[in-house]
């Protein structure tokens, strides 16, 4: 499956359409082997996120569980858990400032060429 297409079912507050979006636009991504369209293939493409996310949403809103709703922020530090696991970084939240970035060496360093 690819990785940035997520559970949606069974959650508390629901998915947003946004969301559900978003993970047709990978499926349909994913199938197609297109990050984005050429003019040509757009149309379709376009159609096909139009027609997943409709579908989509119809499932989300068809599917029965006795399960309770699981909370979203509780799956997310399962999920860094994981990760941390998985690729060997100690887990964290989003809370925290994330470090300068060093793209362009020396933090705040920026080299300009005219």
């Amino acid at each position: 499956m690819c990785r940035n297409i997520k559970t949606l079912h069974n959650f508390m507050p629901p998915a947003t359409e946004d969301e559900v979006r978003a993970s047709s636009l990978q499926f349909v991504r994913k199938l197609s082997g297109f990050t984005k369209p050429s003019k040509a293939n757009e149309e379709a493409f376009d159609r096909a996120v139009e027609d997943v996310t409709r579908i989509a949403q119809e499932l989300l809103h068809s599917l029965k569980t006795q399960a309770p709703p699981r909370d979203r922020e509780v799956e997310a530090g399962k999920a860094r858990a994981r990760s941390a696991i998985r690729f060997g970084s100690p887990p964290h939240s989003h809370s925290h400032e994330h470090l300068p970035s060093l793209r362009f060496g020396v933090a705040g360093e920026h080299s300009h060429t005219h």
